[in-house]
C-alpha cells in the first residue's frame, strides 16, 4: 500500500489534513476576495465558506496523495462584476496563493509558541515528533510550495491569470485562444523529469529560503 502513496504511509494524516486546510483555505480566499469586490458568483454558488466538502474535487485530492499532483475545484469568478475588472481580478487571483503564505507563516508561528515557551515540556518524545513532523514537514513546507506552485505563470495556474491580466487586452485574448498549449507545456514541466529540473525545480528550491527567512522574523519574538 506504501508503494502507492506519494507520501510515508505512517505520516498520511498529517498529509490529508495539511491538503484539506490548505485548499481550503486558498479556494476561500478567492470566493470571499471576489465576494467582497462585488461578484456574487462565488457566493451563489456556496463557496463562501471554510467548509472543505465544497473546495475540494475527488480526483484532484486523490491525485495528489499518489502522484503529487492534483487540484481543487476552481472558483467561479465574474470578472465583469468588478468595479475594475483587470486590477481586481489581479487581486482576487493572487489572494489564492497568498493565503497559502499566511499559513505557513501562521504554522511557523505556532511551532515556536509551542516549543519555545515550554508548552510541551511535559509531552511525550512521540507527541513533539509529531507535531514538529505536521507543522515543519508538512504544513509549512507545503503551503509555501503551493504559494510557489500557483504563481507559475502557465495555465491553468494563478500565476497564469495574474499574467494575463498584466498584459495589453489583444495579448490577453490571443493567449486565451492557444490556452491548451500552455497546459500542455506546464503538464509536460511537470511530468518529465529533465524539463521539470531545470525549470520548477529551482522554484522548489526557493521554500527553503522563505522558510528561513520567516524563521528570522519569527524566532527573535520567542527568545
Amino acid at each position: 500500500m506504501e508503494s502507492l502513496l506519494w507520501f510515508p504511509l505512517d505520516e498520511f494524516p498529517f498529509v490529508v489534513l495539511t491538503f484539506v486546510i490548505a485548499f481550503t483555505v486558498h479556494e476561500f480566499a478567492h470566493a470571499y476576495s471576489a465576494y467582497k469586490f462585488g461578484d456574487m458568483t462565488a457566493y451563489n454558488a456556496g463557496r463562501v465558506t471554510l467548509n472543505p466538502r465544497v473546495h475540494l474535487d475527488v480526483l484532484g485530492t486523490i491525485l495528489i496523495l499518489l502522484a503529487g499532483f492534483g487540484w481543487a475545484k476552481p472558483v467561479p469568478v465574474n470578472p465583469n462584476r468588478f468595479k475594475r475588472p483587470r486590477l481586481m481580478s489581479i487581486i482576487v487571483t493572487a489572494a489564492g496563493p497568498i493565503s497559502n503564505l499566511i499559513m505557513a507563516f501562521i504554522g511557523l508561528v505556532v511551532f515556536h509558541l509551542l516549543f519555545s515557551t515550554g508548552v510541551l515540556d511535559s509531552s511525550s518524545i512521540g507527541v513533539q515528533k509529531a507535531l514538529y513532523i505536521f507543522l515543519i514537514k508538512y504544513f509549512v513546507w507545503i503551503n509555501i510550495l503551493l504559494f510557489l506552485f500557483n504563481l507559475i505563470p502557465l495555465p491553468p495556474l494563478d500565476g497564469y491569470r495574474i499574467i494575463a491580466n498584466l498584459l495589453p487586452l489583444r495579448v490577453q485574448m490571443k493567449l486565451e485562444q492557444n490556452l491548451h498549449w500552455g497546459m500542455i507545456f506546464f503538464l509536460l514541466l511537470v511530468f518529465i523529469p529533465p524539463l521539470h529540473d531545470i525549470t520548477i525545480g529551482p522554484l522548489f528550491g526557493l521554500i527553503d529560503d522563505i522558510m528561513l527567512a520567516f524563521n528570522d522574523i519569527i524566532q527573535p519574538w520567542f527568545l
